[in-house]
Formats: structure tokens, sequence, C-alpha cells
């Protein structure tokens, strides 16, 4: 192998392209690690963050080096009758369903009751559910969810790696940069949502979101992410305006 390839121009605008479409995608992964990660004791919260990105960094080297396997992950295993897909020029077909479909399909489901789950749990008795929450609630059982939910955000993350580039060093550096600097900015964007309740909410609103994109392309309706995460950004950006404005409000309140 020429190890000069991938020092080449080339290579570079390749891995700075992939490292910010990892980025991208992983902003999915920090808000549900945020949200997951607020049920525990405040001192083991950074480092199960840590770990959970660390977990989420294996598990997608592991799948770039099994990528043959991933992309038998794409070939159909049966169809759906009741549902079409457009297939050549405006042919409609019966709805093919691959192994990668269905772990979409079960992943989006998973974080959409996750989601309501812990919507509810926001609504309901919302003095206690802190204290609640965090004695139900422990590092191993966290973990485990944050696994799962990996397992869906790295194959789709892989899947789109392995369309974009087609050296597997690449794909593996971008990775890596990818996971480090959500290291760095996971504790403040959970920090930022731990102290804002109605951050809390936008984010599960965003989490139910997603949820629904990753059904929605299991079914082989494929949204552009484009359009969803500029509605988050949007939504973000509101609310932001909205608690500083409430922040100014109380500052300017005459005392008495």
């Amino acid at each position: 192998m020429d190890s000069s390839i991938l020092f080449s121009f080339d290579s570079f605008v390749a891995l700075l392209t992939l490292t910010t479409l990892e980025i991208v995608l992983g902003i999915d992964n920090i808000v549900f690690l945020a949200v997951l990660t607020d049920r525990l004791p405040e001192e083991h919260r950074r480092s199960t963050r840590t770990t959970g990105l660390i977990l989420a960094m294996v598990m997608r080297i592991l799948l770039l080096l099994t990528i043959f396997w991933v992309m038998r992950l794409t070939a159909p295993l049966f169809e759906v009758p009741f549902l079409t897909e457009t297939v050549g020029d405006d042919i409609s077909a019966p709805l093919s369903i691959s192994g990668r479909d269905l772990i979409l399909v079960l992943g989006g489901l998973f974080l959409l009751a996750k989601a309501t789950f812990e919507i509810h749990h926001l609504m309901e008795h919302p003095d206690q559910k802190n204290e609640r929450r965090q004695k139900t609630a422990t590092v191993g059982n966290v973990l485990a969810q944050i696994v799962i939910l990996d397992l869906v955000f790295s194959l789709d993350s892989v899947i789109t790696a392995i369309g974009m580039v087609d050296r597997i060093e690449i794909m593996i550096t971008a990775v890596v940069i990818a996971i480090v600097v959500m290291i760095v900015f996971a504790e403040t964007v959970s920090n930022f949502i731990a102290r804002h309740p109605s951050m809390k909410t936008l984010a599960l609103a965003f989490l139910v979101m997603i949820g629904v994109l990753l059904i929605a392309d299991g079914l082989g309706q494929h949204l552009p992410r484009g359009y969803v995460y500029f509605a988050m950004a949007f939504s973000l950006t509101v609310e932001i305006i909205n608690l500083r404005a409430g922040a100014r409000r109380r500052t300017l309140k005459p005392i008495g």
C-alpha cells in the first residue's frame, strides 16, 4: 500500500468531509447520552458519557473492519406486499426489507418508546422525578441502553462512510476524530440540557423526531436529514432566545 496516497489532497478533503458528516450524525448520539445520563447521580454522569462515546467509537471501527458483513446487511431479506417503493422509472414494487432496515426500524421504535417514557416522567410529579429516577437508574442499565442505540447510530454512520470513501484508513480516522470532538463537547451539551428543563423537553422531542426518521428510513422513505437538522437548529435557536429573554425579564423586574 502506498502511504503517500493517505496524505494526498484528495484524501485530506475526503477526511475533512467525512469527519464533519460524522460529527453532524453524532448530534443524535450526544442528545441521547445527555438525556440518559441525567438519570444518574452527578458523580457518574461524565464517566458514563465518555464510556458511551468510546463504546460508539469501538463499535463503528469494528463495523468498518467487518465491512463486507455490513454491506450484506443491505441485501433484501423479505418483501412487504402492502407497502411499495419506487424502483427505476417510477415503477412501484413491493417494499424489500433488509437487515439494515430491520435494525433501523427496531432502533427507531426503541427511541420512540424511550423518549415517550422520559416525557411521561418529566410531566408526572416533576419535583420528585430526579430523586426517584436516580435511585432506579444504574450505570450498567444506562450503558446497556447506550449500547443498543449506539448500534443503530453506528450502523447508519458506517454505511454513510462506506458510501463516501473507499479507504478504510480514512474512515477509521474520521470516526476517531469525530468521537474525540463529541467527547469534548458532550459535557457542555449535557450540562446545558440538565440546567434548563425546557431544553430537556426539546431534546426529548428531538429524539421522537429522530426515532420517526429511523423508522421511515427503515421502511424505504428516505427523508433528507438536512431538513430535520434545520428544524432542530431552528427550534433550539428559538428556545435559547426565549431563555435569554426570560433571564433578562427577571433581571429587570423591579424589587417589591
